[in-house]
């Protein structure tokens, strides 16, 4: 009996050792895993917030908030590989508002050489069609310029399918004057709960914060919103910094009139 004893003993050792093995290795290996992850983002002091490397090209998206901006600083600064390729700049908001920055910005970023693009904030509360309206009387859009953004991330307590009706009314109008597929921005969670299944055919440009990778959403996205926080020569104030999920030959074809070009 004492043998036996001494057996049962022996393995127990033997299994307690094996698994405290198993579990240092899954340790580190997920630290290994989480490092690996997180070393897609650096923290650039001069950019003042991560940027994840993995992704080629960088841009910013601005409104008056930004207040005057010095577009050849922003097209100029560059740190290591990183590098602003785009900005996405606020136009118009409702039914008759437009940012008092935007023209001049639409002017400046052209002549410093940067393809942008032109985004309307959506107010749930008023017509798709006069809100598009409003942007097509703001906006002119050139050959090399990006595709109209429709911006919405709120119901203002209008419901659903309202919302959604409206919305679509804004997409189809703004489609048929610039004969381009329009791009929605919202945020992951707003996307997932409002506009999910009738808006997957349309380009997304989705914010989605304190991701290590890519935003967390079911679909495939065109571009990242991935910090609010960033600095940039020639803007005096925080500024969003994005993403766009592709490489250089992708980019070019999502600009207005290059497909046409490279036929």
């Amino acid at each position: 009996m004492a043998n036996k004893k001494r057996k049962k003993s022996g393995w127990k050792i033997v299994i307690f050792s094996l698994g405290g093995a198993v579990v240092i290795m899954l340790a580190l290996w997920g630290t290994e895993w989480w490092m690996e992850r997180r070393a897609h983002f650096i923290r650039y002091q001069q950019f003042g917030t991560e940027i994840p490397v993995n992704y080629a090209i960088h841009g910013i998206d601005v409104s008056r908030y930004q207040d005057i901006i010095d577009w050849e600083s922003v097209r100029d600064m560059k740190v290591e590989k990183v590098q602003i390729g785009f900005a996405f700049i606020k136009a118009t908001e409702g039914l008759e508002d437009e940012d008092s920055y935007f023209r001049r910005n639409w002017k400046k970023i052209k002549a410093a050489g940067l393809p942008r693009g032109a985004y309307h904030y959506f107010l749930a509360t008023r017509s798709g069609k006069a809100q598009a309206e409003n942007f097509i009387h703001s906006v002119e859009l050139l050959p090399g310029d990006l595709p109209p953004v429709l911006d919405i991330e709120q119901t203002y307590g209008v419901p659903g399918y309202l919302m959604r009706q409206r919305a679509k009314e804004w997409l189809q109008t703004v489609q048929e004057y610039y004969h381009t597929l329009p791009i929605i921005y919202t945020n992951v969670d707003f996307y997932k709960q409002f506009l999910r299944d009738e808006f997957d055919s349309y380009p997304l440009w989705v914010a989605h914060y304190l991701q290590k990778e890519r935003p967390q959403i079911y679909r495939d996205w065109t571009f990242w919103q991935h910090s609010e926080a960033g600095r940039v020569n020639g803007i005096d104030t925080h500024v969003d910094f994005d993403v766009f999920n592709g490489d250089s030959t992708a980019f070019r074809h999502m600009l207005i009139g290059q497909d046409a070009q490279m036929q």
